[in-house]
Formats: structure tokens, C-alpha cells, sequence
């Protein structure tokens, strides 16, 4: 089952299903959060939850997606209690890249660098026995459900990055119970988003490079993950294909398990609050950074995998920080 979010043309929230290019309306629901809070309350899996809803009417998906009438497919009313996050270096592809990065700028390590040091200890213990941990891998912070540009709209980059570069992901979508266990809804194609030109300064720098704008969706796929995800990355510029490269994903390719990932980010008590919405990003198999591309203000990324529905598609466009040199106040 494929959910959606989406607006009216009046602006009210609607959720459906989707069934190729007809939406299915879900009566009397306005956020898949609340769907998924309902189905927790009665202990019965979200998909069959839904289906007893029935459906209320039909909208045209072509419609919708043209109008930018499509939301991420979860989100919280208060941004304040969605927390966007990632795991980091559990794809050869981005293992391969920040090892040449971090080896960069005059630097002289021998040896493996940090990076492909974590992605191998990953391969050898991000697989444990059912019911054990393995090893942790990289996680970072992205920031609240403000930094979530809908699908379809332009992701701001500000003037002091270095560099915007996509990040082709899965994503991770979950909902904390009233008993202060998470609950995974399912799965979205996201654009995670990143300063590459920063982290390639220096590897700590990476917290730096991961503060930003991303979007996921325009779907939530809801159900088992398939264990082989064949996807393609495009960026357009002018309407013209400047780069495109096909990745793989799902469990199979990874370094980690999915439960492993999501066990060393819900260890944390804080992430634990009730009615909170959780992003997480499970990291990135192919990036056009490696291949030295430069994003430009108006490039447009395209992200699609067949089994989600529809591409992620959203252009770029520069911004300027709220907050300028000296523009602190001391009181």
C-alpha cells in the first residue's frame, strides 16, 4: 500500500491511497500520523487499518502532483516534534566517496580512512542475531520538521555553503506510541541533501554539512522492504539530463540491518516521546559529488524507485541566512 498527504485546492489536508493514477480519499483523515496513532490504540497493522476506513471520494494524482498540491508523506503540526536524522556510511557507493574526500586537501593518511574503517566494521558486525545489537554506525542530525521541503519544491541552499549536492536515500518513517515505543510506518524515496564542499574540509566538519533543507516522498510505502531496490538519480539542468546514474539499495546492499539502524537511534530516551514523528535517513549509494558535479541554482533532482510510485523531484534555489555576521544580540 502507497500513502499520500496531500492539500485540496481549498487548502484542507486529505490523506488517500494510491491506486496508479487515481487517489483514494480516506474519510475523516487529515495526517497519516493520526492514522497511525489510531491503529496503535487498536493494535492492528496500519494497512488493515486503513482499508476499514473505506474510502470518501477520488482525486486525480496527475492533478495534484502538478499543482504542488502533494505534502510529505508524514509530518507533525509542530515542527518542533519531528526530528529529521540519518545514518551514514552503510552504502559502498558513499563509503567510497567520503574516503576519497576525507583523504583531500593535502592530507597524508596510510592506510584506510575513518570512514571506510566504519563502513568495513559495518559489513563485519551491522548484521547481528535476531534480538542482539550490532555495531553502531555513523548518525547525524538534520534538524526539525522545518527543514522538510515538500515534494516538488526548490530546496533552499544558503550563500555560505560550499557546495548542495543530492543524497538519493531510503527513508525511515516512524511514530512514537503512547507508550513510548516507536513504531515504524513505512518507507519514502528521500533527497537527504548535503554540503559535500564542507565535509571535504575536514571530516568533522560533517555535523556542519548535514544542517539543512530535504525532502522525502511524495509517497509512503507501506509494508515489507523489498531487499533489492534498483533506483535512479537524475539531475536536470534546463530542462536538459546533466548527469544520471542507477543505484542499488535495500537490505542487500547495505552494510547494516534496518533493525540495527533503527535500534541505535531509538536507544536514545529522548527520542522517545509520545506523539513524536521521527525521519531517518538510512544513507546514500550513489552521489553526483563524486562525480564532480556542480549544482547550480534552478538544477532540478529527480529520485525514483519503481516500488514507491512516483519520483522525488525538487529543484534548487539559493537563500540567504536570517541571522548575518554580528547579527546576535546580547542583552
Amino acid at each position: 500500500m502507497r500513502l499520500i498527504q496531500f492539500e485540496t485546492p481549498q487548502g484542507s489536508r486529505k490523506v488517500g491511497k494510491i491506486r496508479g493514477w487515481d487517489i483514494e480519499v480516506i474519510p475523516h483523515a487529515s495526517s497519516v500520523r493520526e492514522l497511525a496513532l489510531a491503529a496503535i490504540r487498536t493494535g492492528e497493522p496500519l494497512e488493515r487499518h486503513v482499508h476499514a476506513l473505506g474510502i470518501e471520494g477520488h482525486e486525480d494524482y496527475r492533478i495534484v502532483l502538478s499543482e504542488g498540491r502533494v505534502l510529505p508523506p508524514l509530518d507533525h503540526a509542530d515542527h518542533a516534534h519531528c526530528l529529521v536524522s540519518g545514518s551514514g556510511l552503510t552504502h559502498l557507493g558513499s563509503a567510497s566517496t567520503r574516503d576519497s574526500m576525507h583523504r583531500g586537501a593535502g592530507r597524508r593518511e596510510t592506510g584506510p580512512s575513518d570512514a571506510m574503517r566504519l563502513f568495513k566494521s559495518g559489513m563485519a558486525g551491522g548484521r547481528p542475531a535476531e534480538g542482539q545489537a550490532g555495531i553502531a554506525t555513523g548518525w547525524f542530525y538534520k534538524g526539525d520538521g522545518a527543514i522538510v521541503v515538500r515534494p516538488g519544491a526548490a530546496i533552499p541552499v544558503p550563500d555560505f555553503a560550499d557546495d548542495a549536492g543530492e543524497e538519493p536515500e531510503l527513508a525511515g518513517l516512524y511514530v512514537i506510541g503512547d507508550d513510548g515505543a516507536p513504531y515504524r510506518i513505512g518507507f519514502a524515496i528521500g533527497n537527504e541533501f548535503a554540503d559535500h564542499g564542507t565535509e571535504g574540509k575536514n571530516y568533522l566538519y560533517l555535523a556542519h554539512s548535514k544542517l539543512g533543507y530535504c525532502s522525502f516522498g511524495p509517497e509512503l510505502y507501506v509494508g515489507a522492504l523489498p531487499a533489492t531496490l534498483i533506483g535512479m538519480s537524475r539531475i536536470r539542468r534546463e530542462g536538459r539530463v546533466i548527469w544520471e546514474r542507477e543505484f542499488i539499495s535495500g537490505q542487500d546492499h547495505m552494510s547494516h540491518s534496518i533493525e540495527n539502524l533503527e535500534y541505535h537511534h531509538f536507544k536514545y530516551n529522548q527520542f522517545l516521546r509520545p506523539g513524536d514523528v521521527h525521519v531517518h535517513f538510512f544513507g546514500a549509494p550513489a552521489l553526483s559529488f563524486a562525480d564532480g558535479v556542480h549544482i547550480q541554482s534552478g538544477d532540478t533532482f529527480e529520485i525514483s524507485i519503481p516500488e514507491f510510485g512516483e519520483p522525488l523531484t525538487n529543484a534548487v534555489t539559493s537563500s540567504r541566512p536570517r541571522v548575518a555576521m554580528n547579527g546576535v544580540a546580547v542583552l
